[in-house]
């Protein structure tokens, strides 16, 4: 592997430690996918919930009017969200009142960091106990001014790798991202799949080839059978919509906690 290193003036915060620390004793790594505000009563014990069952970490989403990345079962959570009043601030309001014990990762879109402000946006998350944040619609060639803010109030700026882009640009992507590298899984947008897209596995397999930073996929990882194929390569996963949907279609928040189990016990047999 000729990985690329990050810059020396960086040290890692606690999610890239504490991601990196259980990668190195052997564990596969999960991130579930909480949505701010879904569902409306007590959202936040998700967050706790999961962490109970042995997620690593946490992506937090912020619900957007507009969000490019996410498919129809993300898109209804977020709507609905925004439907009963949620915004950022009743969001990291809510994230504050947990103590999960793991690291907590903000999802959304740049339209809301660059309304809030820069160091607002990224002092807010510090402020919550949010240790990094990811913003899919930021691309590399723009990330510069929000990623040197963040930066310096610790947050860790998690850079997405697609399928699509060439290998001369992976090393770029790793060098500039903090806390791990969200390797997409495939083309399009969040949802589940019946199967495990093999772009995935070429994801993981490219990306771990570049850099040593935990590398996690998301993106089409549905179920636990599939979060073990795609950790056979990967260090582990982020899972969001199949998460989601339990709830959507009338499961209940201890639904989701289950089956947040059943994909820790799927990683840890890998």
């Amino acid at each position: 592997m000729t990985a690329t290193p990050t810059p020396a003036t960086w040290t890692p915060g606690p999610l890239e430690a504490a991601l990196r620390a259980k990668r190195d004793e052997g564990r596969k790594l999960l991130c579930p996918y909480v949505m701010g505000g879904y569902p409306i009563d007590d959202w936040p014990r998700l967050i706790e919930g999961f962490a109970s069952v042995g997620a690593d970490a946490l992506e937090i989403g912020i619900p957007f009017s507009d969000p490019v990345m996410d498919g129809p079962t993300v898109q209804e959570a977020s709507t609905l969200a925004l439907d009963n009043g949620t915004d950022p601030t009743t969001v990291l309001a809510g994230v504050a009142t947990t103590e999960p014990g793991i690291p907590l990762v903000a999802m959304t879109y740049y339209n809301i960091c660059f309304h809030m402000g820069h160091e607002r946006f990224a002092s807010s998350l510090k402020q919550a106990g949010i240790s990094g944040a990811i913003l899919p619609d930021l691309p590399l060639e723009e990330v510069d001014d929000w990623a040197r803010v963040a930066d310096a109030e610790g947050i860790e700026t998690v850079m997405l790798a697609a399928p699509t882009a060439p290998d001369e640009r992976l090393p770029r992507i790793v060098s500039r991202s903090r806390g791990f590298v969200y390797g997409v899984g495939l083309v399009g947008i969040t949802g589940e799949r019946a199967e495990l897209a093999s772009s995935a596995l070429e994801m993981a397999r490219r990306l771990k080839d570049t850099t040593d930073l935990p590398v996690i996929i998301g993106i089409g990882v549905s179920s636990p059978e599939q979060a073990a194929e795609v950790a056979e390569v990967a260090d582990g996963v982020v899972v969001a919509s199949a998460i989601l949907r339990r709830m959507l279609e009338g499961g209940s928040p201890e639904d989701a906690i289950e089956f947040v189990g059943q994909l820790r016990a799927a990683l840890d047999s890998v």
